[in-house]
């Protein structure tokens, strides 16, 4: 996708960066979050008209909105557990019915070349297609949407809420947004209409044509690739590598802007041979502009007897991801100078990041102030 012109910040002191630093970690106000831990249930979800499924026999459908293709008889959902079948026709139970909404700054999602220093109206509704065992908001994403308290937010007033929160973005993340596809979709429709891009921050287990039909709408996208092997896919998340590798080079062929993160988790995923394939394999199918983030594992849900991931496998696997030809390799859940921007033509600080506070260090638009390179992705 081809960079807008940026003013989004202007150089300023280290004291004052300090400073903007400090008030991004607590300026993302907690609007709502779910109540499971005290056991409180929100009341039965409301039922809207879902799409991408076909209708068998005896009431039966098939859905044809992720790749497990669920097959779902009458009176049941399907392994995400927010879509049910009543009657021969399928429908999703969190339109319109977010369980967590926050105000976020994009760094976090994390989108580093999207929109740098700006706010996002994030929300997320319950349910997910995969069952992670290292999932970190699974009290929404591993539940049933009657068993999370949720409020009643329709797209006009996502759009209503995220203005007068001066959020000039609204992300779609927490759980999985794919399987609050319709509500979604909706969301991004209308705020390409009024303005305010709308991003999908997703594990990248969806079928084509829904994709690319959203690849019209929205402004960027996130993909958590959790790892390279299938044997990971199957026994840690309960799905396959294949159709996420697809739905990546699907979102390189709609050139909407994407950003690519891996958790590396010690003794599953960040074995140096598994490493180097991945990062050939994103350099030589993805091309290397499309930034990769490598993120720190903290130990959580039923993976609580794993320790954090040492800092020095990460940095190893920035330096492969480099070598390997990418361009813009990040470290996540680690401060480190790793988390800046630089020129890959002359190796100037052009965006340095603290805390999720961003300062313009050297770009002037969507350029090198020193070489004039051009640096991709969308920066106004």
């Amino acid at each position: 996708m081809k960079s807008k012109e940026s003013s989004f910040a202007s150089p300023h002191s280290r004291r004052a960066f300090i400073r903007n630093a400090g008030r991004a970690a607590v300026a993302a106000p907690l609007l709502f979050s779910p109540a499971t831990k005290s056991g409180a249930a929100g009341p039965a979800p409301q039922a809207h008209q879902a799409e991408y499924y076909d209708k068998l026999t005896d009431k039966k459908i098939t859905c044809r909105l992720c790749p497990h293709q669920c097959q779902v008889a009458d009176l049941e959902r399907g392994s995400c557990g927010v879509r049910e079948n009543r009657g021969g026709k399928y429908y999703t139970l969190v339109y319109g019915q977010p369980s967590a909404v926050h105000v976020d700054p994009i760094e976090k999602k994390p989108l580093f070349h999207y929109h740098p220093g700006s706010q996002a109206y994030s929300l997320g509704t319950a349910g997910c297609n995969f069952n992670c065992r290292f999932c970190q908001n699974w009290e929404i994403s591993q539940r049933r949407p009657e068993q999370v308290q949720s409020l009643k937010l329709l797209p006009a007033e996502v759009i209503r809420q995220a203005r007068g929160r001066d959020c000039s973005l609204i992300a779609h993340t927490y759980s999985e947004p794919v399987v609050f596809y319709e509500y979604m979709r909706d969301c991004a429709a209308l705020g390409k209409e009024k303005g305010i891009p709308n991003v999908m921050i997703s594990n990248g287990y969806i079928q084509k044509k829904p994709l690319r039909e959203l690849c019209r709408l929205l402004g960027a996208v996130k993909i958590d690739l959790k790892a390279f092997t299938e044997k990971f896919y199957r026994e840690q998340c309960g799905g396959t590598l294949k159709p996420v590798l697809d739905t990546l080079l699907t979102l390189r062929e709609e050139k909407i802007w994407f950003e690519i993160v891996v958790l590396l988790i010690p003794g599953l995923n960040d074995s140096r041979e598994e490493i180097e394939k991945m990062c050939h394999w994103l350099a030589r199918e993805m091309g290397n502009n499309v930034p990769l983030h490598f993120s720190r594992f903290t130990p959580t849900y039923m993976m609580k007897n794993i320790p954090p991931t040492p800092p020095a496998v990460l940095h190893e696997a920035r330096r492969i991801a480099l070598d390997a030809g990418i361009k813009f390799c990040y470290i996540g859940n680690l401060i480190s100078n790793a988390e800046h921007t630089y020129c890959p033509s002359c190796a100037k600080l052009l965006l340095r990041r603290l805390m999720y506070s961003v300062s313009n260090e050297g770009m002037q638009g969507n350029r090198c102030r020193s070489c004039q390179t051009v640096i991709p992705g969308v920066f106004v």
